[in-house]
């Protein structure tokens, strides 16, 4: 692993425990639907960037179901980490569109 590989492993995982720290702090003191799942979104973003890092070392086994030739963990991440966002989105456009 040359520098830049290091250093961006290193800001990935810095950059993220920052914003999984925050939605955590954050968690309790929301109420609204939305945001909740926007929190969500966000811890999840942070399990895929570990679980890819984990991946490049060799260290996380994704032999365990495959989906056509795709491991089903690194489809099931990006999809729920979307879906949080997208369902927040639209309860938030849903919310916007009632006031007006």
């Amino acid at each position: 692993m040359d520098t830049g590989q290091a250093f961006y492993i290193f800001s990935q995982l810095i950059l993220g425990a920052a914003a999984a720290f925050l939605a955590i702090l954050l968690w309790p003191r929301i109420r609204e639907t939305a945001w909740l799942l926007v929190i969500f979104g966000a811890i999840v973003a942070y399990i895929e960037t570990v679980y890819s890092i984990l991946q490049k070392f060799g260290i996380a086994g994704e032999e365990l179901v495959i989906l056509g030739s795709i491991p089903l963990i690194s489809f099931i991440l990006p999809s729920v980490r979307m879906i949080f966002f997208i369902v927040a989105f639209a309860i938030m456009v849903y919310k916007q569109s009632r006031h007006n």
